[in-house]
């Protein structure tokens, strides 16, 4: 030993290859703990923490939201009138200056528009008094099966009038209360003008300028983070721009869709009611079913109970074409978002921030996801079975593995597979000699 001791002396300072293996001595210990843990467990605890990471994301988005809602809903609405317009805006820059090919498609937007919802107060405004006695003798109808129908129960004129008794004076004793609440609807109209201004101003420049903008914003950042930026950027804009527009398609065709069937069936207002099944579909999960109880409603006081049945089933198959072949013939490859999530992301967004929460909610999502995705390390994918055989094989590793003098782990395998041999722990010096003995 002393002449061991010497030899370390005359060495020197101890060379860098023989530190090296000292600290991977020392480490094993600590990575053997991690080895220990199945396959599975330490896959899904990766899982876990990504996932954490982009609800946290989508947390903080909600939250900055609460505290500035007009201004994300302007800059919201100017990035879906920018999605959809921008294709027009591309077309029409091939043969004009983009400043005018920007206020032509921005106009000819806002005439539609404007269009549309002229079209629809005109019909309801002419069609409001034949509609409104056809629903009061539906309602009677409704009343009459109630009362002497199949049904297992039975629901007489005086319990209808005793929950209307009930629901007046819940009103009368709330009048205050109802009043502050249209007050502040009335507040909240003066808003959503004021968000709708800012974002068509927003739209202006996001059209014309748009891609100019986005550069001006990279070259503020560190040269070494432009690439990283650019590329989240460039995911997340074709996510949000694919959905959106998607979007649109789709709520065109349920709107086609629920029109012809409405006016197979004879009912009135079936362009109306098409517009609301159209502004429905921007609503996940909600607005489609929404659409449908009016739909049903306006079918059941102009023709009767069966047709308000027939209109049901009908608008609830044309959300299964749109759910099952239209979302993923469209928007299959630009968003791609389990059923699951999407269902978790409205019902967040609606206890958030209401119906705004519902509609941003999973556009959100799905940009963080596609922001993630892109930037994330896949590793192989794995294959059915392979937890079970990774965990065989592990233990099998373990059960291999023996102690060296000091008590740390040491795996007892070579390069070729073979048991290695236990020898001492220091066989040779740190200048790479052999260890000196100590007989």
């Amino acid at each position: 030993m002393g002449e061991a001791a010497g030899a370390r002396s005359a060495a020197g300072a101890i060379s860098p290859a023989a530190r090296k293996v000292a600290g991977g001595r020392r480490n094993a210990a600590v990575t053997g703990h991690e080895e220990t843990a199945p396959r599975w467990l330490r896959r899904s605890a990766g899982v876990s923490w990504r996932l954490l990471v982009v609800l946290a994301a989508v947390v903080v988005v909600f939250y900055a939201t609460s505290r500035v809602t007009l201004l994300f809903v302007a800059v919201f609405l100017a990035l879906v009138f920018t999605a959809v317009l921008r294709p027009l805006v591309d077309v029409m820059d091939r043969v004009m200056p983009r400043g005018l090919a920007t206020a032509l498609s921005l106009l000819a937007g806002i005439l539609f528009f404007l269009g549309m919802l002229t079209y629809v107060g005109y019909s309801i405004a002419t069609q409001w008094d034949n509609l409104s006695k056809q629903f009061a003798s539906g309602i009677n109808q409704i009343t009459q099966y109630l009362e002497s129908g199949s049904l297992p129960f039975t629901i007489t004129n005086e319990q209808i009038a005793e929950w209307i008794d009930n629901g007046l004076k819940w009103v009368q004793e709330h009048a205050g209360d109802l009043a502050s609440q249209a007050a502040a609807s009335a507040g909240s109209v003066a808003v959503g003008f004021t968000a709708l201004a800012l974002a068509i101003f927003c739209t202006i420049f996001f059209l014309a300028r748009g891609s100019s903008m986005w550069t001006w914003f990279l070259n503020q950042l560190p040269a070494r983070n432009r690439e990283t930026w650019m590329t989240a950027g460039a995911a997340g804009w074709y996510t949000f721009s694919g959905y959106t527009r998607g979007t649109v398609i789709i709520a065109f065709t349920d709107g086609i869709l629920a029109f012809t069937l409405l006016t197979i069936m004879g009912v009135p207002l079936a362009a109306p009611l098409a517009v609301l099944v159209f502004i429905g579909a921007f609503i996940p999960l909600i607005g489609a079913p929404a659409a449908m109880v009016v739909a049903m409603i306006v079918a059941l006081a102009a023709n009767g109970l069966w047709s308000a049945v027939f209109v049901g089933v009908g608008i609830a198959l044309i959300g299964q074409l749109e759910g099952h072949v239209l979302q993923p013939l469209i928007m299959g490859k630009q968003v791609s978002l389990h059923p699951v999530v999407v269902a978790l992301a409205v019902t967040a967004g609606t206890l958030t921030a209401g119906i705004l929460g519902a509609v941003i909610s999973v556009p959100l999502v799905a940009v963080a996801w596609a922001v993630y995705s892109h930037l994330r390390t896949l590793d192989p994918p794995m294959d059915e079975g392979e937890d079970d055989a990774d965990d065989a094989r592990d233990e099998g590793v373990r059960g291999d593995s023996t102690n060296d003098s000091r008590g740390e782990r040491v795996v007892a395998t070579q390069a070729d597979g073979e048991p290695a041999t236990a020898g001492p722990a220091d066989s040779r010096t740190p200048d790479g000699g052999p260890a000196a003995s100590s007989t």
